[in-house]
C-alpha cells in the first residue's frame, strides 16, 4: 500500500498524457527510444525526459543489448482505482443569487474548454494519420536515396528536431561510427545538411 505522498507524487506522474501514452506502450512489451518515438510520433528529447523521469522514480528500468540499445520495461504493473463513496446525510447549502450566476458562467467557460479541446484533439488524430500516411509513403519511395533502416532511423530523429552527433548517438541504435558514416552518406545525397554542430533535414530549397 502506497503512502499518501506516493500517491501524490504517481497523480503528478500519470498525469502527464504522453508519460501514460508511454506506459501502455510498455505494457506490450520492451522498447528503445527511436521506437517509442515513433510509435507514439514524440520527439526523441521528449521521450528521453519522459523516460529519464520515470526511472528515477522507479516505474521503469533500463537495461542495454549488445548492439548497444537501451530498452526501457515497467518495474511494475500499475492500476489506478479510485473509489467513490456516497456519503449519506449531506445537504448542500443555499446558493445566492450571485453565487448561481458565477456557478452557471463556469459551466459555460467549462463547456467551451472541453469542446476546444476535443476539437483539438480530433485535428490532432486527423495530423498523426496524415504522418503515418506520408511516413509510409516515405518508406516506399526510399530506394536510391537511403539504404536501409539504419538511415531511415536517422532522418526520422532528425524529422522531430536539429540535433547534435551526441544526441543522435543517444537516441540511435546505430554505434557512433556508424552514425557518422551514414550522416556523410545523407549529407552528400543532399537529404541531410549540418548547421554548425547540428544536423537536420534539407529543405527542398536548401538554405
Amino acid at each position: 500500500m502506497l503512502e499518501g505522498s506516493e500517491v501524490s507524487r504517481l497523480l503528478d506522474i500519470l498525469g502527464n498524457r504522453n508519460r501514460r501514452r508511454i506506459i501502455e506502450l510498455l505494457r506490450q512489451k520492451p522498447c528503445f527510444v527511436t521506437e517509442i518515438s515513433e510509435r507514439l510520433v514524440l520527439s526523441p528529447k521528449a521521450v528521453i525526459e519522459h523516460l529519464q523521469l520515470m526511472e528515477r522514480e522507479e516505474i521503469l528500468i533500463s537495461c542495454q543489448d549488445e548492439r548497444r540499445r537501451k530498452y526501457y520495461y515497467l518495474s511494475h504493473d500499475i492500476n489506478v482505482i479510485v473509489n467513490l463513496q456516497k456519503q449519506d446525510g449531506v445537504t448542500l447549502p443555499s446558493v445566492e443569487e450571485n453565487q448561481r450566476t458565477r456557478f452557471t458562467r463556469n459551466i459555460e467557460a467549462f463547456r467551451r474548454m472541453v469542446r476546444a479541446r476535443d476539437e483539438l484533439l480530433d485535428n490532432l488524430e486527423q495530423l498523426e494519420r496524415e504522418i503515418e500516411s506520408r511516413f509510409t509513403e516515405v518508406v516506399r519511395m526510399r530506394g536510391g536515396f537511403v539504404t536501409d533502416d539504419g538511415d531511415m532511423e536517422i532522418i526520422l530523429a532528425l524529422s522531430h528536431a536539429d540535433l547534435m552527433l551526441v544526441e543522435l548517438d543517444e537516441v540511435s541504435s546505430l554505434s557512433t561510427d556508424e552514425l557518422k558514416q551514414r550522416l556523410g552518406n545523407l549529407i552528400r545525397m543532399g537529404v541531410v545538411e549540418r548547421i554548425n554542430d547540428r544536423y537536420r533535414i534539407r529543405g527542398t530549397h536548401g538554405e
